[in-house]
């Protein structure tokens, strides 16, 4: 009977049944063959409403969507251009920036391809980089910024990380400050790499005027980091407050002020907003119940006492922790890898003395780098979508990115000075 129904369950994920019917079944099946009454299930479901923080989740997504919606992009790019281009490969530099601001605030890889895709891949081709620079940086530095504050999958780990309740604690706001410093490793590596490769590329003069022509354009966006992350670690704010403080600010900047939204097409907006929130909130209802059964049934200690027989070295682990990721994030979308993995795998990294925000970061690194991870990352065909390139040249271009970027998540996984410096 058991084995039935995995057989079943396999096959529904096969065939490509929505992930929370794969999940839920998958908690079911579990609860089924220990003996726990499957009204556990509805009772861990239900528990999601008693975490306060994901009151930031819809809000911050709403925010996304409306600055993706308007010219948010434009005038970025506008911005850092004026604040980096003059630099040496200055418009790589303006290229890496931009890809990781507009990624952290509209927590969408596609979306950052898309957009900004549109605008930096003439300009770089115009300026003199080839367009198989071009297409690598595009491609790459889509996934830039996922650890940057208001990360929805920074918010999301720390969920599932927190009702775990294995090691130390920790708050969202920590995990806020610790994607700080692997981002700008990230971003500078990337930076040195194009320097390197292209920096005798024509620059741009640096210009007071178009600085402040950039600034002027963005007035009501420049301010947005500073009410977020000023409103947090003052105290004036938690974290879903600062969230529903940035959904009213950007509502106001692009629907009243700058006026690129209207007022006809807000329901659009919030309805792809909501639809994007609810089947976040509806894997991760069924994640927690998952989560549960794992923890009922002791797998993640049973998984941790059979990697201890057979893997003694807590580096050895690190390895093979990030060759798994990195295929998980090729195959998986983020929000699924994060509510399916961290509940087996944060216990087992706890175990082997690693701090949940290092191990947070890893594995959120890891899946943003595992975005362009050949053969089927999602970056690399978003890329030749919208470029209307094949895939090997796609492939091609990504590669010596991804070597810097696998270097980055070494000195990440290796070094937790970058993660933790703060604690």
């Amino acid at each position: 009977m058991i084995w039935a129904g995995v057989a079943l369950v396999l096959l529904m994920a096969l065939l490509g049944a929505p992930l929370f019917v794969v999940v839920l079944a998958a908690a079911m099946l579990g609860m089924l063959a220990t003996g726990v009454p499957l009204t556990s299930v509805a009772i861990s479901v239900y528990e999601i409403t008693h975490q306060p923080l994901l009151v930031a989740l819809p809000f911050f997504t709403f925010a996304g969507y409306l600055m993706a919606a308007a010219n948010t992009s434009q005038r970025l790019m506008a911005l850092t251009q004026a604040l980096f281009g003059w630099m040496p490969a200055g418009l790589a530099v303006v290229g890496f920036v931009a890809c990781a601001l507009f990624t952290a605030l509209t927590g969408a890889s596609g979306v950052t391809i898309v957009a900004l895709g549109g605008l930096l891949m003439p300009m770089l081709v115009k300026s003199g980089y080839s367009e198989r620079f071009s297409l690598g940086l595009v491609t790459t530095s889509g996934s830039l910024g996922l650890l940057l504050v208001p990360s929805v999958p920074l918010i999301l780990y720390g969920v599932v990380a927190q009702q775990l309740g294995v090691g130390e604690p920790f708050s969202i706001e920590q995990l806020f400050i610790a994607g700080l410093g692997p981002t700008l490793l990230m971003v500078a590596l990337l930076s040195m790499y194009a320097i390197w490769v292209r920096g005798g590329v024509p620059r741009s003069k640096f210009d007071w005027p178009a600085l402040k022509s950039a600034l002027k354009a963005a007035r009501w966006e420049v301010p947005l980091p500073f009410v977020v992350l000023g409103g947090i670690y003052s105290g004036y704010f938690a974290v879903s407050e600062a969230a529903a403080m940035t959904a009213v600010y950007i509502f106001i900047a692009e629907v009243l002020l700058y006026r690129e939204i209207k007022w006809r097409n807000l329901p659009e907006v919030i309805r792809e907003a909501l639809v994007m929130v609810g089947s976040i909130l509806l894997i991760l209802g069924v994640a927690l119940a998952f989560t549960n059964y794992l923890v009922d049934a002791e797998v993640p200690q049973r998984l941790f006492g059979f990697m201890q027989e057979h893997i003694s070295s807590k580096y050895t682990f690190l390895i093979l922790l990030n060759i798994m990721l990195l295929a998980l994030g090729a195959i998986l979308d983020i929000f699924s890898a994060l509510v399916i993995m961290v509940p087996l795998l944060l216990p087992v990294a706890v175990g082997y003395g690693i701090h949940p925000v290092h191990f947070g970061i890893i594995f959120l690194a890891n899946l943003e780098v595992g975005y362009f991870t050949p053969p089927i990352g999602i970056n690399l065909f978003i890329s030749s979508y919208r470029f209307n390139r094949p895939m090997l040249d796609i492939y091609a271009a990504c590669v010596p990115f991804l070597l810097v970027m696998l270097l980055a998540l070494l000195l990440i996984t290796y070094v937790p000075w970058f993660s933790l410096w703060f604690l």
